[in-house]
């Protein structure tokens, strides 16, 4: 996505400067320096790039950006999958050992910025769909669009939230006077209002199916089926699962998995559905924050377990061509991303949305539902590319417990190092215990969630701490 003009880039920043104090959002008072919304939502172009502004935050917050306090570092930690590079490290260490503190520590403050970082996008898109409710001068079919792509943003970023920390603040509203008092809201509640988002959203976007010189960096009806995909996934509706990730399968056209894996996670790869650009950030700098965080060198803090690169198999495409390997410390590294130094002219942006996942959600689906065959050509589409053998070819009869398994391991194998969702799986399936235990002494039941930083419960007494920390 390209910057919009320096006009409209004013107003927006001048709107946004306000939103962005929500990382507080339980503390503040009303802010003297408002622009009143409906300056903003006045006409078509402020609000299309008040919209764009909420997407180029998510370059730049800490839960979405790839970097050190990203969902993608610290929910990559807990699970099986990264490793700190030093025994003494205090800020990543407590999260693999899921040892983390509510308060006044390193590893305290990363989960912090986690959070606080996730509220403000959805304070964001509270403060827009707001805006674009009370708008008269927008027209009709520009301003669903509009509203479509705010409330996707805020079911995506309350997803992240209520997968790391069970029962949050459901927060639907701008009111700081409201927000300071919000209690946590139980996840079911949470799933049930991501999920009516995503349903009007998807309405609301139908027939929108454009990225927009050709960057995938839109939020389009296709990137809205996806994240529905994966959302019926995790709430066991195998059928809409399986429904919905197939409307993204069958747009042959537009979507493809890529044979080389190096070309994967390039920008606008035919494999994305959906990325963010690190453009967004509005620096010279213009390479990924994994890029940056998984350059694999002498100061790197993180990288991937023993464990996990034990467990791929020598012929694995992936092994070769995503993980790299440093040899001065002996380490393995992800390398997905290749670009750690790029200065106005970004080579790759942060995949967030890829059609691999939905080869991987319709197999499980499938699989759920007893259709054995369907799942096993999807998943051998993806080992295939890897160059593994095919289950069709080596297991053919395998049976239903067997394939879930299968599937759960191309899922570790194919997803690492992605926006936690190896973390996730082991927790919506019931598994973590079984797979965590023996790799982690100080593992208990309660370490599935993270804390409430303590930050948020001395400032709201309405809100609570989960069990166990």
């Amino acid at each position: 996505m390209r910057y919009i003009n320096n006009k409209i880039r004013f107003i927006v920043a001048f709107n946004l400067l306000f939103t962005m104090s929500c990382e507080n959002f339980v503390e503040l008072d009303t802010p003297d320096h408002i622009l009143v919304s409906p300056v903003v939502f006045n006409s078509g172009e402020t609000a299309t790039a008040a919209i764009k502004g909420i997407y180029n935050e998510l370059a730049d917050a800490d839960f979405s950006r790839g970097y050190q306090y990203s969902v993608t570092v610290l929910a990559g930690m807990p699970s099986d999958i990264f490793e700190t590079t030093s025994v003494t490290d205090t800020r990543y260490g407590p999260f693999q050992q899921n040892e983390i503190a509510p308060a006044e520590t390193p590893d305290a403050s990363a989960n912090y910025n986690l959070w606080s970082s996730a509220y403000n996008v959805i304070y964001m898109a509270n403060s827009a769909l707001e805006g674009l409710e009370n708008s008269t001068n927008i027209p009709v079919g520009q301003l669903g669009i509009l509203e479509g792509r705010a409330l996707f943003l805020r079911a995506f970023t309350y997803f992240y939230l209520t997968n790391l920390y069970g029962d949050v603040p459901l927060v639907l509203t701008t009111d700081y006077r409201q927000n300071s008092l919000a209690t946590r809201n139980p996840a079911s509640e949470v799933w049930d209002q991501l999920t009516d988002d995503l349903e009007e959203a998807v309405v609301l976007l139908d027939g929108q199916d454009f990225y927009g010189e050709n960057e995938r960096t839109n939020i389009n009806q296709y990137v809205v089926q996806a994240f529905l995909a994966r959302v019926y996934l995790y709430r066991e509706d195998w059928n809409k699962a399986e429904e919905w990730s197939s409307k993204l399968i069958d747009q042959t056209t537009i979507y493809e998995i890529q044979e080389d894996l190096d070309l994967v996670f390039l920008k606008n790869s035919k494999e994305a559905i959906w990325q963010i650009s690190p453009e967004g950030r509005g620096f010279s700098s213009t390479y990924t924050g994994e890029g940056y965080m998984f350059r694999g060198n002498s100061s790197s803090p993180v990288k991937l377990s023993d464990n996990f690169v034990a467990s791929m198999q020598e012929k694995d495409k992936r092994l070769a061509n995503w993980v790299g390997f440093n040899s001065s410390r002996s380490f393995h590294f992800p390398y997905k991303y290749k670009d750690s130094n790029s200065r106005n002219s970004a080579s790759e942006y942060s995949m967030v949305l890829r059609l691999a996942e939905q080869y991987l959600i319709r197999a499980e689906s499938r699989a759920m539902q007893g259709n054995i065959s369907g799942a096993i050509a999807d998943v051998d589409v993806l080992r295939s590319r890897a160059g593994l053998d095919l289950i069709n070819d080596i297991e053919p009869e395998i049976n239903k417990e067997g394939l879930l398994n299968i599937i759960s391991e191309e899922r570790k194998l194919e997803l690492f190092s992605e926006w936690g969702h190896r973390w996730f799986d082991l927790k919506r399936t019931g598994k973590a215990s079984q797979v965590l235990m023996p790799l982690k002494p100080l593992w208990q039941e309660t370490d599935v969630l993270f804390p409430i930083p303590q930050v948020e419960l001395d400032k709201n007494q309405n809100l609570h701490q989960n069990v166990g920390y």
